[in-house]
């Protein structure tokens, strides 16, 4: 995927910088861990320090001083995770800023002006977001209409469509009629790229893949040329499998943030340092891992830091989950290129379930997609 800021390879995990950084590390850290494209948030940018300040830096390229891919999403998540904060009308969504009360009214047409000068490498259109749990199918309907025709706000308002990606978000639930029309009227809309929405909000998993294989089939899916992003996945085993079923993209804050609670990610799964096993354990935290926490420092070593609140473990421990993402993704692209995708999948699927209590929606997807476990 050329962008004009880095040609960024996929499958591939994005880690997530609310604020323009991803906490605990420098930009010249990911770049070392070989992170093609990181994610900020056009919401809380805008809210502090405002994107007119970005822009005089240089946009968030210059603001943050990262050379590679960046993207911003539209703010529209807020209406979930800030709903209590926020109203939803045609006209957008108005906020009440959770800093010092003061109201922001995000339209369609304000989000484009905001990522404009933010200056991302990838935009997304700003669409109604509904939680994945909720039972109401009049909001759901409304939500996917709502969707269209906000894509088409920010079509008209989008005013560097030769510098910056404007991705369109499928949304729909998990209703598969309406997903089929978001697909269709977005697809027609002719966008650089696609994010599927709506879902990593605590839905059923064999839900989940359905949506994703639903959005990716071939055929009905969205363009198989074009990159297919799912919103909001971080589980390594997700990652996995939504790249079994055709995606491209993924972001989320569960790598770091669970970094900040003492967890470290694995093939086996995590390792959770604050408990007392790890106390007098001097391996690294995986033993396969290059990457520089697990190079110097021992899981006693971490285990001390974690117990005490110390900054300098979630420092640690986010530096190794981003390393364990962008590897996993590397390996994932290499199996690929290598033609050996399905054995990847049976291997990395056995090392998160060595006992063989394979989740059912787990062997239902890869049956999808013809890997037999």
């Amino acid at each position: 995927m050329t962008l004009p800021h880095f040609t960024a390879e996929t499958p591939m995990f994005m880690p997530v910088g609310t604020q323009g950084t991803v906490k605990g590390l420098t930009s010249q850290q990911l770049e070392d861990l070989d992170c093609h494209v990181i994610l900020g948030n056009t919401y809380h940018l805008e809210s502090r320090p405002g994107s007119g300040i970005v822009a005089q830096m240089g946009g968030l390229h210059g603001f943050i001083s990262w050379p590679r891919g960046m993207l911003t999403d539209s703010g529209g998540f807020q209406m979930v995770s800030l709903l209590h904060l926020a109203k939803i009308t045609e006209e957008g969504v108005q906020f009440a800023s959770p800093v010092d009360g003061s109201m922001m009214m995000l339209t369609p047409e304000h989000s484009m002006a905001v990522q404009n000068r933010l200056g991302a490498d990838i935009i997304m259109a700003l669409d109604d977001v509904v939680s994945s749990v909720n039972t109401t199918l009049e909001r759901f309907e409304e939500a996917t209409h709502r969707t269209t025709r906000w894509i088409d706000r920010c079509i008209a308002a989008h005013s560097r469509p030769t510098e910056q990606n404007l991705f369109g978000i499928v949304q729909g639930g998990l209703d598969a009629e309406l997903r089929r029309i978001s697909i269709q009227q977005l697809s027609e809309r002719n966008l650089p790229g696609y994010a599927i929405g709506g879902l990593a909000g605590g839905e059923d998993k064999g839900q989940f893949w359905r949506v994703v294989a639903q959005c990716t089939a071939p055929g009905t899916g969205l363009p198989f040329n074009k990159p297919r992003y799912v919103m909001g996945i971080g589980y390594p085993l997700d990652i996995v499998m939504c790249s079994a079923l055709g995606a491209d993209m993924y972001d989320s804050v569960y790598p770091s943030r669970t970094a900040r609670f003492g967890v470290a990610l694995v093939n086996s799964g995590v390792l959770k340092l604050k408990n007392v096993c790890y106390k007098d354990d001097y391996r690294p935290l995986d033993e396969s891992c290059g990457c520089m926490t697990c190079q110097k420092y021992t899981r006693a070593f971490l285990h001390n830091l974690v117990g005490k609140g110390i900054p300098f473990a979630a420092v640690l421990m986010t530096y190794h989950n981003i390393a364990y993402t962008q590897q996993l993704t590397k390996r994932i692209r290499a199996a690929i290129t290598e033609q050996r995708f399905p054995a990847f999948v049976r291997d990395f699927v056995r090392q998160q379930h060595p006992d063989g209590d394979i989740p059912v929606w787990v062997t239902e997807a890869l049956e999808e997609v013809g890997i037999d476990l």
